[in-house]
């Protein structure tokens, strides 16, 4: 789990025989509400051209793509990887790894507008923001992302239904696709708050994520916290973990491990300085923590910055 990305399960790639091109053969499954499209490159290409005329979410599933968008400079898209686009935009993608051996596979996930405006103005009336203005919504201008576990998870229970032949199948990934579009908010809020982006000046969450930051060493507890976003803790709790699908507490601890993270580049701190400067008082609950966050120790992950 390096880096945060998470993967998410990819299909089988297709047969052979089956193949009508070997850059971006295309597959699709067409639902109600979305299509789901899998393309497969089997040969090195530069800036093939691709365009929806719907809103689309497109995760990288087997090895490298060079993604040119929006007039920007071409960057590197690998599994464990997001990027949403709007309506139209076309890209234009360069395969320079691409081959028989060592194939790419993406998914591109087409969803209709009318569906992204009804669940839109359902979490609006449902599940209201926090402020004066604060509205849910798709932010356009950061459309790219590593994948968290929530949101791997839901892309994959999608592929699922989209690829499923059961007759419940369009319901079912249209329950999905409220939960995908709420994951992918709860995502550029994230993003956003790391790249340290105010998300709404009438929105308290990035003050108190900020003040999370400032004092990691700190007893931090929910009361605290609610204080300093005037709710109470109830309707705090609520708040937080609808604005980015986690607990204040493991927010805290994301927050507190990625701290630590950035210590251990350091070949020469000691693993129990790193605990202690990250606000952890226990070293061999510190460790254990990191292991499950990030798959290695931290004397491990400490390791691959010695030169």
């Amino acid at each position: 789990m390096q880096n945060q990305r998470v993967l998410i399960h990819p299909p089988h790639l297709s047969n052979e025989k089956s193949l009508k091109t070997l850059v971006e053969n295309r597959s699709v499954y067409t639902l109600n509400h979305c299509e789901l499209n899998l393309f497969e490159t089997y040969e090195s290409s530069k800036l093939v051209p691709l365009k929806f005329n719907d809103f689309v979410v497109t995760s990288m599933l087997r090895g490298k793509k060079v993604m040119h968008l929006f007039d920007e400079p071409g960057f590197d898209y690998l599994p464990g990887e997001t990027v949403v686009i709007p309506s139209n935009i076309e890209m234009k993608i360069d395969f320079p790894e691409a081959s028989k051996e060592n194939p790419t596979q993406c998914l591109a996930l087409a969803i209709d507008n009318s569906k992204i405006n009804e669940t839109l103005n359902f979490l609006n009336e449902r599940y209201p923001k926090e402020g004066n203005d604060v509205f849910w919504q798709l932010n356009y201008q950061n459309y790219f992302f590593y994948n968290n576990i929530d949101l791997a998870t839901t892309i994959n229970k999608l592929i699922k239904e989209c690829m499923s032949t059961s007759i419940t199948k369009d319901a079912l990934a249209d329950l999905t696709l409220q939960e995908l579009l709420i994951r992918i908010i709860q995502t550029q809020t994230i993003k956003s708050i790391d790249e340290g982006l105010a998300i709404h000046p009438n929105n308290p969450i990035f003050e108190v994520t900020e003040f999370i930051k400032l004092n990691l060493k700190e007893n931090i507890n929910l009361k605290i916290l609610s204080d300093k976003a005037c709710m109470s803790t109830t309707s705090f709790y609520r708040f937080f973990k609808r604005e980015l699908g986690m607990s204040p507490i493991e927010y805290i601890l994301n927050e507190k491990v990625k701290h630590a993270k950035k210590l251990l580049r350091n070949p020469g701190i000691q693993i129990n300085e790193v605990c202690y400067l990250s606000g952890f008082e226990d070293a061999s609950y510190f460790i254990r923590l990191f292991k499950k966050h990030e798959g290695i120790t931290p004397k491990q992950y400490q390791l691959l910055y010695v030169n």
